[in-house]
């Protein structure tokens, strides 16, 4: 099994291929470092990523297999040995057990809920620093309705009205679609189900995300 340090880089990694890929060049510069995860040089924006699942091996086994894009047939079967030797994957493939690079930062996971106050408060008090706008990229395990977008935009709008640092954007990764948030717009105008916009995510799209964020 391997024993190195995991790298956490590798899902920040996947979220900022993510981005680009569906947004575009706007998030082409985001570098990664620390407090927040992705930044822009310039400090205009800065994107925390974190992931809300329940902290069980089978959740996180689950997430993993989806993120790569498995099942694979016989012709993806190169790109699936690729991603078993990374240990990112390990022990995917059998179905088992997790890797144990990938388990350490799921472990930590925490519900939707839970996680997003969590990282409002801890933007509201400045532990991420100081940007022009703050982003929050949170990998989904459930599938969340287009209802449940709209009320996990409302309950974080709640938390941040009386803040004076607070996230503008909001990124919530399904498996299947990104929705990218304006919480600005639902600050402003009460409506959180008009103000968000879904991009499709491809089997194929979430092998190469995986893959890309390996190098």
């Amino acid at each position: 099994m391997n024993n190195r340090k995991f790298d956490t880089c590798f899902f920040e990694r996947y979220a900022q291929i993510s981005l680009e890929t569906l947004l575009g060049k706007e998030y082409s510069d985001l570098v990664n470092e620390d407090r927040p995860d992705l930044q822009k040089p310039d400090k205009s924006l800065g994107i925390e990523v974190t992931r809300a699942m329940e902290p069980t091996k089978d959740v996180a086994q689950a997430m993993l297999k989806e993120m790569a894009g498995i099942p694979v047939k016989d012709e993806d079967r190169e790109e699936m040995d690729q991603i078993i030797k990374s240990g990112y994957g390990y022990g995917l493939q059998d179905g088992k057990y997790i890797g144990s690079i990938e388990y350490d930062y799921w472990a930590l996971a925490q519900p939707l809920r839970r996680i997003i106050e969590s990282k409002v408060s801890k933007v509201a008090s400045g532990f991420y620093g100081e940007f022009d706008e703050f982003g929050l990229y949170i990998f989904c395990k459930d599938d969340l309705t287009p209802e449940e977008v709209g009320l996990t935009l409302e309950y974080t709008s709640e938390l941040q009205r009386h803040l004076d640092v607070k996230y503008s954007k909001m990124y919530l990764s399904l498996i299947d679609k990104l929705y990218v948030c304006d919480l600005t717009e639902v600050n402003r105008l009460h409506h959180p189900t008009t103000k968000y916009t879904s991009y499709e995510i491809t089997r194929r799209m979430c092998k190469k995300f995986f893959l890309e964020s390996l190098e």
